[in-house]
């Protein structure tokens, strides 16, 4: 196996519920020996949540927006940059959600709280956007078997996608690789994952697109 280079030393995965992120991640780092920074799954308030439970979405986004707030500030004090640094997250997607889930007066008071925390938060080098269809991400939800995401409502799954999709359609932050997953799988496929590393570190700015012919 030829060991590719990655010109990006700080990398995030990005893309809806279900669609690979934290596989990806994992996959990366064991290649190249990198840091891994996951997001925090064990949100108390995610069951309540999905429950419906009144106020819950609140509850949920303050928590998220903290811990991943402490993880950043965490990558930007620590001399980690040695090393491949791959995360499951960026902070816009907690942006992202909030403005699905939260009513316009929480929105306000949590966008007063999340612009004040990320002004000085690091960027990644490369974000990588996992994008595949509702179908494939409520497949992957199954496969992994969280309970609290078991009765993950399709139509919600849709609204997150387009969400994701407008949000990247605009996006000129850092370079951004978009990569259709719908016909690969890089967790079972060693080529799938191969040429997955080897489009990544072909990206050096802009927005590129990788349309895999599929692992058949």
């Amino acid at each position: 196996m030829t060991v590719t280079a990655l010109g990006a030393r700080h990398i995030a995965v990005e893309g809806p519920i279900g669609i690979g992120k934290t596989s990806l991640v994992e996959r990366l780092a064991t290649r190249f020996e990198g840091v891994k920074i996951l997001e925090d799954v064990t949100n108390p308030f995610l069951s309540d949540f999905y429950r419906g439970r009144a106020g819950a979405a609140f509850q949920v986004q303050l928590y998220f927006l903290l811990s991943r707030h402490q993880q950043h500030v965490e990558i930007a004090q620590r001399d980690l940059f040695t090393r491949l640094i791959v995360a499951d997250y960026t902070m816009p997607k907690d942006r992202i959600f909030a403005r699905m889930n939260l009513n316009d007066e929480e929105f306000r008071l949590y966008d007063r709280l999340y612009q004040l925390l990320t002004v000085q938060l690091p960027r990644p080098d490369l974000v990588i956007y996992l994008e595949g269809s509702v179908d494939t991400c409520l497949r992957r939800i199954r496969i992994r078997g969280r309970e609290f995401e078991r009765s993950m409502d399709p139509d919600y799954l849709r609204r997150l996608k387009d969400e994701y999709n407008a949000f990247f359609y605009r996006y000129n932050d850092t370079p951004l690789l978009v990569v259709n997953t719908d016909e690969i799988d890089f967790v079972k496929s060693g080529d799938d994952f191969d040429n997955l590393v080897s489009q990544i570190a072909r990206t050096r700015k802009g927005t590129q697109v990788y349309v895999p012919l599929g692992s058949g």
